[in-house]
């Protein structure tokens, strides 16, 4: 299987959906989770209706981006704009734990070895 660049699609098009908008927000990343917050509404742009489809569970801003067939940098330029209008939540997936909250190494290597026993 040929492997496609990331950023592919139709300029014209991409440059249409993002109202010419390059740049994004960083409030983004890959892994944030988006929940719609709000049911589309007349009028409203058709990435847009689609990502509040997308998201009425919480889903991961790659995973909307792979649905949509979109660049990354699109998403994120739309999510901003859903965000803006109140119409959905992003959740930021919670930061690691502290090293000291961590198992000891020395309980980890028992469990991996239990595992490979199996």
């Amino acid at each position: 299987m040929k492997r496609r660049p990331v950023d592919t699609g139709d300029p014209d098009r991409l440059y249409t959906v993002t109202g010419g908008r390059s740049r994004a927000d960083d409030q983004f990343d890959l892994v944030t989770l988006v929940v719609t917050e709000c049911e589309p509404t007349a009028g409203m742009q058709s990435e847009h209706v689609r990502i509040l489809e997308l998201c009425r569970h919480p889903t991961a801003l790659v995973e909307v981006a792979a649905e949509l067939d979109l660049p990354i940098t699109v998403v994120r330029i739309l999510l901003g704009d859903l965000l803006d209008m109140g119409k959905v939540t992003a959740r930021h997936p919670r930061a690691a734990r502290a090293i000291a909250e961590l198992p000891e190494t020395v309980l980890l290597k028992e469990v991996l070895h239990g595992l490979r026993n199996l």
